[in-house]
């Protein structure tokens, strides 16, 4: 971030006219952004990553990896649909029909497993976007499905509701995406040109350029960061979402300020004058600080993509992760209830959400296994809810010897233990989640210890029906178990302090 920011230089074109409000499209300004309660409280979302890279089960990256000789998915495609000079990703989104889809069914079940928001996938990387676009012709209305999905999706959590996100992962598409003008070097198609080279697809493949970088173009032509924010305007306008969450950090300077400025203001507009907007961004560190857009402090939301942070963070974050693949892909080993379970503590203690993805297959369902899993969180969240939903960090985030992975993607299968407790707090009641079943019944809070001058007045195990025995001293709560634990995964301890 440099120390000022330049003139507002598009302020005279109507294509980047932004709504009047308190918000400006400048870092100052959008630092007094303050997140509203309901994210707060709501803890747990989930999104569905769901587009025409879903058609051949086979992965996330589809749209970039089948244009890459040699790699899993071009192997993939060519075998299975032809070569991509001949069936390429256009040919993939018109394959795509969604013919299951039923969001009210879904959004059921996100709703039965704990859900307080849904985010849907708008955009990709594919440069296909899943709702009745202005901007651009290759879209789920005239392509593929020919149904509104984020439309469909907007009015089905409407209906259950749920808080209503969306997700634009649109501006690397420039390069991400570009690989589709390759040829091979090797084989029987040796020099001849992918389907991404012909000039009428062009709309959607791009003009000719040099840029393959999986990051954010490096140079963007103008035309680009145009077409970038009236397609994510339109798409901020027609549907209302609360949450607008970025696939990195705020792209192309001033043009990309000036679309959370105007996300902000309409959202002030649209819930009278009481702004509910949520704008998550991400920040890289090291070798991809500066290639995956700018983040500066207190403009939003920090999202951390399949990782989280080591200790209490004075903000609400948001952790995003999958169950297995970020699209569908039936090679995809997926987390078990209790990996979530696990998961969702830890964040939530740090005063994080998380937003899970569940894989739907291309015609709009779960698989047996995600149905399982997604039950099971149900599950687990209707015993325990209560020690999630509402609650803030207490004075430390927990105890133990296990540590979760720290920062985007360092999200790993974790061996707790019964020393292992994580804490949140709503009002005087602490909850403790005892991360594993002790073999002896005895769990020992050592965040409790007397000469920590915490009394607690009573102590209660949350979803047992009986009393626990329990004794606070120099060692710290002592407090014993019955037979068997009243939830799977993770049991929770309510202490009235």
């Amino acid at each position: 971030m440099s120390d000022h920011t330049p003139g507002l230089v598009y302020t005279d074109d109507p294509d980047y006219a932004i709504a009047e409000g308190p918000f400006e499209p400048t870092w100052q300004s959008l630092q007094s952004y303050q997140c509203p309660e309901w994210f707060q409280d709501a803890k747990l979302g989930f999104w569905a990553h769901w587009g025409p890279q879903a058609v051949p089960m086979y992965g996330d990256w589809y749209a970039r990896n089948m244009y890459i000789e040699g790699s899993d998915q071009y192997r993939f495609h060519w075998r299975t649909y032809g070569h991509p000079s001949k069936f390429g990703f256009k040919d993939v989104c018109a394959a795509w029909k969604a013919e299951n889809f039923d969001p009210d069914a879904l959004m059921q079940q996100y709703r039965q497993a704990g859900a307080r928001y849904f985010v849907a996938l708008a955009v990709h990387h594919d440069n296909f976007d899943c709702w009745d676009s202005k901007h651009h012709h290759w879209n789920s209305v005239n392509i593929g499905p020919q149904k509104d999905i984020v439309g469909l999706w907007k009015q089905a959590a409407t209906r259950y509701g749920l808080r209503f996100g969306v997700t634009e992962h649109l501006e690397r598409s420039y390069s991400w995406f570009n690989t589709n003008k390759r040829a091979d070097k090797t084989g029987p198609y040796v020099g001849v040109p992918y389907d991404g080279a012909d000039p009428q697809y062009a709309d959607f493949y791009f003009p000719p350029h040099e840029d393959v970088s999986f990051a954010f173009p490096a140079n963007p032509p103008e035309w680009w960061k145009k077409q970038w924010f009236l397609r994510v305007r339109d798409l901020l306008e027609q549907y209302e979402p609360d949450l607008l969450y970025t696939d990195g950090g705020v792209p192309f300077g001033e043009v990309g300020r000036r679309l959370i400025a105007h996300f902000y203001n309409t959202n002030i507009r649209n819930h009278g004058g009481n702004g509910q907007a949520v704008y998550t961004l991400k920040h890289y560190s090291g070798e991809f600080e500066h290639i995956h857009g700018e983040y500066v402090e207190g403009i939003g939301v920090l999202d951390v993509e399949r990782g989280a942070v080591s200790e209490i963070l004075p903000q609400p974050w948001q952790m995003d992760t999958c169950i297995g693949g970020w699209f569908y892909d039936r090679r995809a080993v997926y987390k078990t209830t209790a990996d979530v379970v696990h998961m969702l503590a830890d964040i939530v203690s740090k005063n994080g959400n998380l937003l899970l993805n569940i894989p739907l297959r291309p015609d709009g369902t779960f698989d047996d296994e995600s149905v399982h899993v997604i039950q099971g969180i149900g599950r687990w969240m209707a015993v325990n809810g209560p020690a999630i939903y509402e609650t803030r960090p207490w004075d430390v985030f927990g105890e133990g010897p296990t540590r979760a992975g720290e920062g985007a993607f360092s999200e790993t299968s974790q061996q707790w233990t019964e020393r292992d407790f994580r804490f949140t707090l709503k009002g005087d009641i602490l909850y403790a989640f005892q991360m594993a079943w002790p073999a002896n019944r005895k769990a020992v809070i050592t965040s409790m210890k007397l000469a920590n001058s915490l009394r607690a007045k009573e102590v209660s195990l949350v979803g047992y029906k009986g009393i626990v025995s329990w004794s606070q001293t120099e060692d710290g709560l002592n407090i014993d178990l019955p037979p068997e634990p009243p939830c799977e995964a993770v049991h929770v301890f309510s202490i009235r302090l």
